[in-house]
């Protein structure tokens, strides 16, 4: 069995006063996928945060690759694990290449210009990204979904073991939703990265997940296998609501579409 490559255990979380995460333990294995679902406000972006470090006054423990997370050096722990935010229309006056670029920072020194290994994954990034022929296009100019694969593309470039998402594909069309499900499908798949990634639409955590984590209330409601979360009434208990499952064609698991208030 692979080892545990994120261990989170009671973690809590307060922010102005309103307790936003309450005890939360899980654990990932390297090399898996697990997503991170449950309805508007139960905590998702803040669990993501916690262990990308963006929040840091949390209760509890967290471990990456064993180690508690507050013994790591800043740049250390940027050689271990990458975040991507949610897509919400930030620009840089950077070029693709440029932007990219800048995920190799945990392994430069102050003005150093890039090595050749650097420029090998920066290229790799690119490739995987589908972002060779817009490499040299500003950040500025891109759509929406092109400037979201240029941010995971940078996360690919950081070549980290642990890739952490918060709602890659919201907002995208959904031939860009497809392109970020492929890409971090091939890398977990693939290249045996860890991902840990927040989905708002239930069939995509679906179809990506070995596991899924569901938060309700800033607690955990289900933890366990695509599988057994479409059982029984998990779901409509989760996200207070009906739900409807249909045959998929392509997929063992079924379709999962919203059925209305219970």
């Amino acid at each position: 069995m692979n080892r545990a490559i994120i261990q989170i255990e009671n973690l809590s979380l307060s922010l102005a006063g309103n307790d936003i995460l309450h005890a939360v333990s899980f654990a990932v294995t390297a090399g898996e996928y697990c997503s991170v679902i449950g309805p508007n406000g139960a905590g998702k972006t803040t669990l993501i945060k916690c262990i990308a470090g963006i929040h840091q006054k949390w209760n509890g423990t967290i471990r990456i690759n064993g180690k508690p997370v507050h013994q790591y050096k800043s740049r250390e722990l940027a050689t271990l694990q990458s975040y991507v935010p949610q897509a919400e229309g930030r620009t840089f006056p950077l070029s693709v290449e440029e932007f990219v670029a800048m995920g190799r920072y945990p392994y430069q020194s102050a003005f150093s210009p890039l090595s050749a290994d650097d420029h090998r994954a920066i290229d790799a990034a690119l490739e995987q990204a589908g972002l060779v022929n817009l490499r040299a296009r500003s950040m500025d100019t891109l759509s929406g979904g092109e400037r979201q694969m240029a941010f995971i593309a940078a996360a690919l470039a950081q070549e980290t073991q642990i890739l952490l998402l918060d709602e890659p594909s919201t907002f995208l069309d959904y031939r860009h939703q497809a392109n970020v499900a492929a890409l971090l499908n091939r890398a977990c798949r693939e290249q045996g990265k860890t991902v840990v990634a927040v989905h708002h639409d239930i069939n995509t955590a679906l179809s990506a997940s070995h596991r899924i984590l569901a938060l309700k209330n800033g607690a955990t409601a289900f933890l366990g296998t695509p599988e057994e979360i479409v059982q029984g009434r998990t779901l409509e208990e989760i996200y207070e609501t009906a739900f409807v499952r249909s045959p998929s064609p392509e997929r063992a698991l079924p379709l999962i579409y919203a059925g209305g208030a219970l």
